[in-house]
């Protein structure tokens, strides 16, 4: 299996608790025999590097440099983002089996991707705007629940950690819930429900 990971941290660059997971679990794909590929942003380390768990990172710039707030960072990135998973998709004889994008930030990349080159993916989301944001019916806070939502339509499967964000998903999106997947990190067969998860996310695309 080869997989493709979009995430917008991984270290170095660490934002919050996202970059650390992300590092398990490629660690973790790896040691299982999966192929991993993970595309994410660095504002100077750019191009491609073999990390030491195996993980071929690719870490992309914005091309745009000023910007008025993280909804233009995250549109005008995500250009790069596209480029970049593409040039792996056929440096592969086409053969990645699925997409993981972590959070938001990158679903409009996933969505293009999904659409133009046939590429299932997994959004595995981390939180909310509807939490994140005191004003969510503002005209910014609406566009990042626009781009949420479209994740949620467009993904074959939705992975969260808990069962709360799941019935959060449910609520506020009413998003299906057995399109919905819980993994919790803390236990120790996860990795074995992520990979249990993209067989049948690519599984699913092969049989159609």
């Amino acid at each position: 299996m080869r997989v493709m990971i979009l995430s917008w941290e991984y270290p170095p660059r660490v934002v919050g608790r996202l970059a650390e997971y992300t590092s398990a679990l490629t660690t973790q794909l790896v040691k299982n025999k999966v192929e991993t590929y993970l595309v994410t942003y660095h504002d100077f380390l750019t191009g491609l590097t073999e990390e030491s768990n195996g993980t071929k990172v690719f870490r992309v710039s914005n091309p745009v440099r000023t910007h008025i707030g993280v909804l233009t960072w995250v549109l005008t990135l995500n250009q790069e983002v596209e480029r970049v998973a593409a040039n792996i998709y056929f440096n592969n004889n086409r053969q990645i089996d699925l997409i993981d994008v972590y959070d938001w930030h990158f679903v409009p990349a996933a969505v293009i991707l999904k659409t133009g080159l046939g590429l299932p993916f997994v959004y595995s989301v981390e939180s909310l705007e509807d939490h994140r944001s005191p004003s969510v019916n503002t005209p910014y806070s609406m566009a990042i629940r626009s781009i949420e939502w479209l994740g949620f339509y467009e993904a074959k499967k939705i992975s969260v950690k808990t069962e709360w964000i799941r019935d959060e998903i449910i609520r506020i999106y009413k998003v299906p819930r057995d399109k919905i997947v819980v993994v919790k990190p803390n236990t120790d067969f996860w990795i074995k429900e992520i990979l249990s998860l993209y067989d049948t996310v690519s599984g699913g695309l092969k049989n159609k």
